[in-house]
């Protein structure tokens, strides 16, 4: 089956179609700038996530993508860790359409032109992938952010077409066990309307450059993004928890779910 969903080609949108959805997203682009410019700093959190949200939920609108959650009731209300496997750069605004939360992301996505900059003023996480010493100040930052807001994570560290999930680096997990809340798994996937199947037409893998996976998403009018949330990592009270043993738990309940 993995087989066969990689070789089914989605059938491409009109050329004055396509263009059509550019000018929507880069108009959807500029208010989303210009409500984090003038109109943020005066909200509170609650209604900010809900500005996030609808501009979230919006940007799918656009790219046709139709969102399913499942196991949405598992969450708590409590702050909380969410660990999800990573396939583009549109995972983040599929989980924010869902419920926003502030997120760890890589630094090269602080140099992305615009959103970058609306990663950062949404108060996003960057962490240095090569540095060890940086990783470890950001897990303080994450603990402490913790204590009143959920972090969502992508532990394997870089993204992937979807098949598979990597093995999940644990550093980031200590984060979770030093405030002391739940860790959940959360598996996304982006899947074919007309067939079910695996789509890799949202996949942002490889050299791909932001511009090129974008156009490929638009190219496909056709698909869904299915975000299933799992039970958060079982622990014992009193018990010792082991960050690598969480993160071995989160992998493996997304790996069985894809």
């Amino acid at each position: 089956m993995k087989k066969l969903a990689q070789n089914l080609k989605p059938i491409q949108a009109p050329k004055i179609l396509r263009i059509w959805i550019w000018i929507q997203v880069w108009v959807h682009v500029l208010c989303g700038v210009c409500t984090l410019s003038f109109i943020f700093p005066f909200l509170n959190r609650v209604n900010q996530d809900r500005k996030i949200q609808k501009w979230s939920k919006q940007l799918l609108n656009i790219f046709n993508i139709e969102l399913v959650v499942q196991g949405a009731h598992l969450l708590e209300s409590t702050p909380h860790l969410i660990a999800s496997n990573h396939i583009s750069w549109l995972d983040i605004h599929v989980i924010n359409a869902f419920k926003p939360i502030r997120f760890v992301a890589k630094s090269e996505v602080e140099a992305w032109p615009i959103f970058g900059w609306m990663a950062k003023q949404l108060g996003t996480v960057f962490i240095r992938r090569d540095s060890t010493r940086h990783a470890r100040q950001v897990v303080g930052q994450m603990a402490e952010v913790l204590k009143t807001e959920s972090i969502c994570i992508f532990p394997e560290g870089t993204s992937t077409a979807g098949a598979t999930v990597l093995p999940f680096k644990p550093n980031l997990f200590e984060s979770a066990i030093a405030a002391n809340v739940r860790a959940f798994p959360l598996a996304i996937q982006y899947l074919s309307k007309a067939s079910g199947l695996r789509s890799e037409s949202t996949a942002f893998i490889g050299d791909m450059g932001l511009l090129e996976s974008m156009s490929n998403t638009i190219q496909n009018r056709s698909l869904i993004a299915q975000i299933t949330i799992l039970s958060p990592c079982p622990s014992s009270q009193g018990a010792d928890i082991d960050r690598k043993q969480v993160a071995a738990y989160c992998q493996e309940s997304i790996a069985k779910a894809l």
